[in-house]
């Protein structure tokens, strides 16, 4: 295997789809280590850096909701949820908590390796593209890297808000519905998911969330961007 392989940290309390989920992800080329807690997965963070991490929602003392939380105080590594519970709630509350993706139980393994993909080609260098960036306010947003930093300080962005940033900067100015956001770029959400997104980007983004100066709502159509 591959030294510079994505090195996974998979965090389940079930010891045998703990234990098939590592087998399963070796064979597709990861590295990957294993914790059976939240108290374990912690440990093995500070001892090393991960390039994701799959979660368990419902874990014994603290949930995969609450070390989400918890991680997105102070550690931009991606995190993508599983859990047996797919109520339209249950993933916006996952979304909320700062996770990049989320996936129900049961699930198809490939699937699994097709969303860890999605989420860590946004850490991977462009190949022989052009910058594009956006400029307002103190931020900038650079389009090709889809990274945004405020002044020279990094803001971490989940898959969802990325994709949702990236699909207004695109059209500024523009007002987009729900469907065309989501049909122009599936990671962003559909429905009440996008309003999440919309909620928790402009924790990051504006100086007054309540009253938003770049991520604007369009009375019956959806949202725009307006830059500076």
């Amino acid at each position: 295997m591959a030294t510079d392989a994505p090195h996974i940290l998979v965090v389940d309390d079930d010891t045998r789809l703990r234990a098939l989920l590592k087998k399963y992800l070796v064979e597709q080329g990861f590295r990957v280590t294993a914790a059976a807690d939240g108290a374990e997965a912690r440990a093995r963070m500070k001892a090393l850096a991960y390039d994701l991490v799959v979660l368990d929602v419902m874990m014994p003392g603290e949930t995969g909701l609450e070390l989400t939380r918890d991680l997105r105080r102070g550690n931009d590594v991606p995190v993508l949820l599983l859990t047996a519970r797919g109520e339209s709630d249950d993933r916006i509350a996952g979304l909320e908590s700062g996770a990049d993706d989320y996936l129900t139980k049961p699930f198809e393994p490939r699937e699994l390796v097709l969303r860890i993909n999605a989420i860590l080609r946004r850490t991977q260098e462009p190949v022989e593209q052009p910058q594009v960036t956006l400029r307002f306010g103190d931020f900038t947003f650079d389009l090709t890297r889809e990274e945004l930093h405020k002044g020279g300080a990094h803001v971490h962005l989940t898959q969802a808000e990325t994709a949702l940033l990236k699909t207004l900067a695109r059209h500024p100015g523009q007002a987009l519905s729900r469907e065309e956001m989501s049909a122009e770029d599936p990671a962003v959400g559909s429905g009440r998911a996008i309003d999440v997104q919309v909620t928790r980007l402009r924790r990051k983004i504006e100086t007054d969330p309540k009253f938003p100066r770049y991520l604007r709502a369009v009375r019956g159509v959806g949202y725009l961007f307006a830059p500076d």
